[in-house]
């Protein structure tokens, strides 16, 4: 039957094998390339999709983390790639995130690890810094995830009245606070730690409590908490 299957795949267009190989195998059988030739619907007088596919891999060094964090421009420096297929891809990589970390905003949030893989997937595409603060209630479940601020490559601003403005406006009983750094590095700066002392004593008096302050990038996360430093 599988013989049968391959030899049926040969004889249909290229840019329709993709789609009937899921079909009869599942998706998890297709390649990264194939899956991305899905999106894109049909190649070019000289190229399949999955040729087309295969060029927006090598702009990321086939590496699927650095593909989603192709802008639509970079994409579309590709050969075969105009606006509506780059929005398409673009699309598909934000659900992708999305259904990544929707789990977390269904379940109490017990650890840093819990919240850190909430943050990961909201934030690890973004080529500048971000500044996000998760709104929790007294269940410890996320009410509310808000981008407070959005930087350049080397920082971004958090305002403490920003966020305790909207801690209020959620009903939030505790606060996390998160930012990415680009670079890759872990480390707190002392500007980090000192907003974090700032946000913290700020919130004690209008009865709320600052959890947690997590730092992530494409390595991993740093949980102020679990390093004592809160």
């Amino acid at each position: 039957m599988m013989q049968q299957d391959r030899k049926t795949i040969k004889d249909w267009a290229e840019d329709d094998r993709p789609r009937e190989k899921l079909l009869l195998k599942g998706a998890e059988a297709l390649s990264n390339s194939e899956l991305i030739a899905i999106l894109i619907g049909s190649g070019t007088k000289t190229k399949s999709a999955v040729d087309v596919a295969k060029s927006l891999l090598d702009k990321a060094q086939d590496n699927l983390n650095d593909f989603g964090k192709l802008s639509v421009q970079e994409l579309m420096k590709v050969d075969g790639i105009g606006e509506a297929r780059a929005v398409t891809i673009t699309a598909a990589m934000e659900l992708g995130r999305r259904r990544q970390s929707v789990e977390t905003l269904k379940k109490n949030v017990k650890t840093s690890g819990d919240i850190a893989h909430f943050f990961q997937a909201q934030l690890k595409d973004k080529l500048h810094e971000v500044f996000a603060v998760a709104y929790l209630n007294r269940a410890n479940k996320i009410n509310h995830l808000e981008i407070i601020s959005e930087g350049g490559i080397t920082g971004t601003v958090a305002d403490p009245r920003i966020i305790l403005k909207k801690a209020l406006e959620h009903n939030a009983v505790n606060i996390v606070l998160c930012h990415n750094h680009p670079s890759g590095s872990l480390k707190p700066s002392r500007a980090d730690e000192a907003l974090t002392k700032k946000i913290k004593e700020a919130a004690l008096l209008l009865d709320m409590n600052v959890v947690d302050h997590i730092i992530v990038s494409d390595d991993g996360y740093y949980s102020f908490a679990d390093e004592g430093i809160l």
